[in-house]
């Protein structure tokens, strides 16, 4: 990325962050009545919507269930509105766009590794993740909202489900710098992007994604802030979780 478009002199980004600072997070639980569990998240200016439905029977044929364990199905979309680069074309046979599918297949494998599926034998549990307004981080947002929305269903988890993000701006004069939970404008500056996720600490990555190759020297500082941004992004969280849960216990007595 160039440094010289993306850092101040001053150390200051475009939208006025600290490098290491991640963008105004905003989520609530609960937000669909017909769904078990459902969650909306907002970073920055991305706005992702989240629904899980079950544990329920398996759909169509009995021997699509597992004998020892939960089929999870996951689904992404993004709203024809989102805008960024998640314009889409439908397909003639219905389902998401490439993009789409790949970010619900790696979703899939964050969940399959976060959710205690023998808890669940011969069950279904159908995740459904939409964007409803991209500006960058769509897939760690994804996995965060559906991470969410799985505590809210009350599906037994290892540990709470986050995901962060971190790139590298390379400055004409100093060393590269890491830069956390990147904008879409700081993502069109085309340098490489990683994506992290984590199951009940930064420490367990159940997914790290790289979008271009990069020297191990330089993988360390972005590897860094990514698991970091997790970290913050989780104490954000772990505080809406809570403050749901003291709405409800108010609500029963």
């Amino acid at each position: 990325m160039a440094g010289l478009e993306l850092v101040s002199d001053a150390g200051f980004r475009a939208d006025g962050r600290r490098p290491e600072e991640l963008r105004k997070v905003r989520a609530r639980l609960g937000v669909l009545a017909r769904a078990d569990g459902s969650a909306y998240l907002e970073q920055g200016n991305t706005k992702v919507l989240a629904a899980v439905y079950g544990p329920h029977e398996v759909r169509g044929s009995r021997s699509r269930a597992p004998p020892d364990r939960a089929l999870l199905s996951c689904r992404c979309s993004s709203a024809p509105f989102a805008g960024g680069g998640e314009r889409r074309r439908r397909p003639a046979q219905g389902g998401g766009d490439r993009r789409s599918a790949e970010r619900a297949l790696l979703l899939r494998g964050v969940l399959e590794g976060a959710v205690l599926g023998q808890l669940y034998p011969r069950s279904q549990i159908d995740v459904h993740v939409q964007v409803l307004q991209a500006d960058g981080g769509e897939l760690a947002a994804s996995v965060s909202a559906a991470g969410l929305a799985l505590l809210d269903a009350g599906v037994a988890l290892r540990g709470a489900v986050v995901a962060g993000a971190a790139g590298l701006a390379e400055p004409p004069a100093g060393p590269p710098l890491a830069l956390s939970d990147l904008s879409a404008a700081e993502e069109a500056a085309g340098g490489p992007r990683l994506v992290v996720a984590a199951v009940g600490g930064a420490g367990q990555l159940a997914l790290c994604q790289l979008s271009a190759r990069l020297h191990q020297e330089r993988l360390r500082p972005v590897l860094d802030a990514a698991t970091a941004a997790c970290r913050r992004l989780q104490a954000v969280l772990d505080g809406v979780v809570r403050a749901r849960l003291r709405q409800d216990a108010a609500m029963e007595q």
